[in-house]
């Protein structure tokens, strides 16, 4: 059974340079959704929002395997939308105001009443903290900048700018600041992390 790749089939929106920002098109696409704030380092609802989310993307997908589809996928990588509803709060690193909303793509060809089986299959399993705040909801960002940041988080501020200037000489920002984690942080080392980080523009 072939497993399908989406992140080849969206290779614009999942591979970037390191050196060098882009401009990217991002079409609605459809995701899993926890909203929340705090510090993601220290806040016991990111890790509960975290955990909901990947229990039912993998439910999702067994179901899929198993189903009349015959289709197997490799679930996608986790992403982030982060705010502050004081800008320079965010600016400053204050992590503790932060909003976030956490998610997960969904391929199109997984029916919406698939993910709502796997959501109360979960229920009944594990039934995780943050379950009841899980969304299935379309998302589009449109005209991007994007530009992939190498090492650990703490560190993206110079990139960050990098990505900002860019835009700021092209037009302007607009949206939220949207990360892409392309590694496994349990695993990796931070050094190596890498993290695409995505600002839509006008």
């Amino acid at each position: 059974m072939e497993k399908i790749d989406l992140k080849k089939e969206l290779k614009q929106l999942y591979t970037a340079s390191s050196k060098t920002v882009a401009q990217v098109t991002v079409p609605p696409l459809r995701y899993l959704m926890i909203d929340g704030k705090g510090d993601p380092n220290t806040s016991k609802e990111y890790m509960q929002a975290i955990e909901a989310l990947f229990s039912v993307s993998y439910t999702a997908k067994f179901a899929v395997r198993k189903g009349a589809q015959k289709m197997d996928y490799k679930v996608m990588p986790l992403e982030g939308l982060w705010w502050a509803d004081d800008w320079s709060v965010f600016v400053a690193g204050d992590k503790s105001k932060w909003n976030w909303t956490m998610m997960i793509l969904q391929p199109s060809f997984v029916a919406d009443k698939t993910i709502e089986t796997a959501i109360e299959d979960v229920r009944k399993r594990k039934n995780p903290a943050a379950l009841h705040k899980l969304r299935l909801e379309e998302f589009s960002e449109g005209r991007c900048a994007q530009i992939l940041h190498v090492g650990p988080f703490s560190a993206e501020g110079p990139t960050i700018e990098k990505l900002h200037e860019y835009i700021l000489g092209h037009g302007s920002l607009a949206g939220k600041h949207h990360e892409v984690y392309l590694s496994d942080i349990r695993r990796a080392d931070p050094t190596s992390w890498k993290t695409i980080l995505r600002q839509p523009m006008k």
